[in-house]
């Protein structure tokens, strides 16, 4: 068993790139629910429309790395978003990152480089969690990284899960002895989530998804952005 966590930012495209995170976080709940695999949310940026700023969570299971390492990089979508009164397609981004998840004994943070403020979650949840600052946000001084984590019930279960996003970055970082700053250490990912730099292309009028690193095509978008998504991962490897 191995653990993972997938970061799902809005890029270019406004609140239609905050819908599209939404539904990648959908997508890859499904095909976690498929697989057999245990999902936990770490941080969930929301924005009234139901859309998301950010989605970072964990999956846990066998091969999940290998499986959806190449999910890395810059999604584009092409659709006709909910409020466009003139029926024009919009082109819109969100960049996924994938990033393994350290055992503790892999890198050690000292706590005297760690400051920490706590606020009150912004999402849904029990009673404690929209009244008490259990949410918590950890800057590691050295590096300037910044880990927000606020799904959970208490403080003490959403500090160990920022501890561990921090752990997964700080790892990354140091595997890529070159690069200095998570800005770096994620850009082969990412890139600027510019429309340019994307590795595939969502395209809901034709009803079709194209890799553009294989340069193929899938149809039927439905069932795909509802967790089937073994194709296109069997393709990839």
């Amino acid at each position: 068993m191995e653990t993972i966590i997938i970061e799902i930012r809005a890029g270019a495209g406004g609140d239609e790139a905050s819908l599209f995170v939404a539904a990648l976080y959908k997508m890859y709940t499904r095909y976690a629910q498929i697989k057999g695999w245990e999902f936990l949310p770490l941080e969930l940026s929301q924005i009234g429309i139901g859309g998301l700023k950010q989605a970072i969570f964990e999956v846990k299971g066998e091969n999940v790395y290998e499986l959806l390492k190449n999910e890395g990089g810059v999604h584009r979508v092409q659709r006709v978003p909910k409020t466009e009164k003139s029926n024009r397609i919009h082109t819109s981004t969100a960049s996924v990152a994938v990033l393994k998840k350290p055992k503790e004994t892999d890198i050690k943070i000292n706590p005297s480089d760690l400051s920490s403020d706590f606020y009150k979650s912004s999402g849904k949840g029990g009673q404690n969690v929209n009244k008490r600052q259990t949410a918590i946000r950890i800057t590691h001084i050295p590096t300037g990284i910044v880990v927000t984590s606020q799904t959970q019930r208490n403080l003490e279960q959403n500090r160990q899960s920022a501890l561990a996003l921090l752990q997964a970055k700080l790892t990354k970082m140091k595997d890529e002895k070159l690069e200095s700053q998570i800005t770096d250490a994620r850009r082969g990912q990412i890139g600027t989530a510019d429309r340019s730099e994307k590795i595939r292309t969502y395209n809901f009028p034709q009803d079709r998804l194209t890799d553009h690193r294989i340069n193929k095509s899938f149809h039927n978008l439905e069932k795909i952005m509802d967790g089937k998504l073994d194709k296109i991962i069997s393709a990839l490897s």
